[in-house]
């Protein structure tokens, strides 16, 4: 797929897009929330943070999004206490890093809605722990107030209200939820926030109704956000029991399918959705095996849809998956010259969205402008609007994150229109 973006007429006019794309397209990298049993846990021994190599990796692949995962135990060791300077230095340094880079960041708390469970039993089903009954909504709502407090000026920084609630009452949920909108809110920050249902936020489970209360369907409704900018996140496996915990899928069309019910429901309630987490095992992948059929199958109805889906994150990356990780992303010498992709990102590549580059002039015989790792960028001119008439001038080139500057045809014409054509990397 490729698309033609930029249009000059020795001066600068709007980019226009041919189709429609989404917004963001990454991955979940781990680490922060690893040792879930050891709270607050040891750095370097229980949990760590991925690096900058990773960030580098993964922006020159062409992603420009990273789901990072942590623990709150870990940023505010006591309810509504201060947060831990050390520890608010580890994320910053990560999170300045990527944003640097252009890369967005979701902040994500990988806690089930649960604040120090019992280790003893389930930490992701726990009753003790679980935020609106033995976690006052005041101490959610302080967290995310101090959290928002420190990033509501990086506009490449989104946050994420939690990881996957479960098992707890759907009006508990929604009032929790709504409680850390207001506290983000009241801290002054308008960053996007990503907004989990129950369940798991399973989408293929949203219109389905349990013991805990009504579907997500409907109790998402009661969402309050004072600041107006909030979107849906749901995560799907594809898997029997979507659970992601199985080296087999179902079919090579369960993962659009499963996306149906919640993208309607979005739609016709005028919401926006992101795919959180989603990933096919690497078994899966490769020869007569129908996961990379399915991955794009996936994706394709995400594209189509992207009137709904704003994007996604792959589970998923991250320093210490080690050698055999079910769904292997990372190469396994990230950082080298010499790395080799692991087959899923060739798949997924073709789905992540095409930057649009804006042509300057620089004066009446150059225009220059931005591009993107991770792409191909070859510039194209006409001496006229026609259909047809466009015609490639010099060689295509890798985007390298740079500012490129090219001198225009100009012959002995008066006029000339240019433009760039970007098209994904092999």
């Amino acid at each position: 797929m490729h698309r033609i973006m930029g249009l000059v007429l020795l001066s600068l006019l709007p980019a226009s897009p041919v189709a429609a794309d989404i917004l963001y397209a990454g991955v979940n990298l781990s680490g922060a929330e690893f040792g879930m049993t050891h709270l607050p846990g040891t750095f370097g021994t229980d949990y760590t943070y991925p690096t900058s190599a990773e960030v580098d990796y993964y922006k020159s692949k062409g992603m420009n999004f990273i789901r990072l995962p942590f623990r709150w135990e870990r940023l505010q060791h006591t309810n509504s206490a201060s947060l831990d300077a050390t520890e608010l230095s580890r994320m910053n340094s990560f999170v300045s890093y990527a944003t640097a880079r252009g890369v967005y960041v979701l902040l994500d708390p990988h806690n089930f809605m649960r604040y120090y469970p019992n280790p003893a039993g389930s930490y992701e089903t726990a009753t003790n722990g679980l935020v609106g009954s033995s976690v006052p909504n005041s101490d959610f709502s302080n967290f995310w107030f101090r959290v928002a407090a420190i990033y509501r000026t990086n506009s490449h920084v989104f946050f994420g209200l939690n990881n996957e609630p479960d098992t707890m009452p759907e009006t508990q949920l929604v009032d929790s939820e709504n409680a850390a909108i207001a506290g983000i809110r009241a801290a002054g920050a308008t960053n996007l926030i990503f907004v989990p249902g129950n369940r798991w936020t399973g989408a293929w489970t949203w219109s389905q109704a349990d013991g805990n209360g009504a579907a997500n369907a409907d109790a998402m409704l009661g969402i309050v956000d004072p600041g107006s900018n909030y979107i849906f996140e749901v995560h799907q496996y594809l898997d029997s029991d979507g659970s992601g915990s199985h080296t087999t899928i179902v079919s090579a069309d369960v993962g659009w399918q499963r996306l149906t019910n919640f993208t309607a429901w979005a739609r016709g309630n005028n919401f926006k959705g992101f795919l959180g987490e989603y990933a096919v095992p690497g078994a899966a992948i490769g020869g007569t095996n129908i996961g990379g059929l399915a991955l794009t199958n996936m994706l394709s109805y995400i594209q189509t849809n992207s009137d709904v889906w704003l994007g996604w994150s792959y589970w998923g990356g991250g320093p210490w998956w080690g050698t055999s990780p079910l769904f292997p992303i990372e190469p396994a010498n990230i950082g080298q010259p010499t790395q080799m992709d692991q087959p899923v990102m060739d798949i997924i590549k073709q789905f992540f969205p095409l930057p649009v580059p804006t042509l300057q002039v620089v004066n009446r015989t150059q225009f220059q402008f931005n591009t993107a790792q991770g792409f191909i960028y070859q510039p194209q001119t006409s001496t006229t609007l026609a259909p047809g008439t466009w015609t490639t001038y010099g060689p295509s080139f890798p985007g390298t994150g740079a500012t490129t500057n090219l001198n225009m045809q100009t012959s002995t014409l008066t006029k000339a229109w240019y433009r760039v054509q970007v098209t994904h990397a092999p």
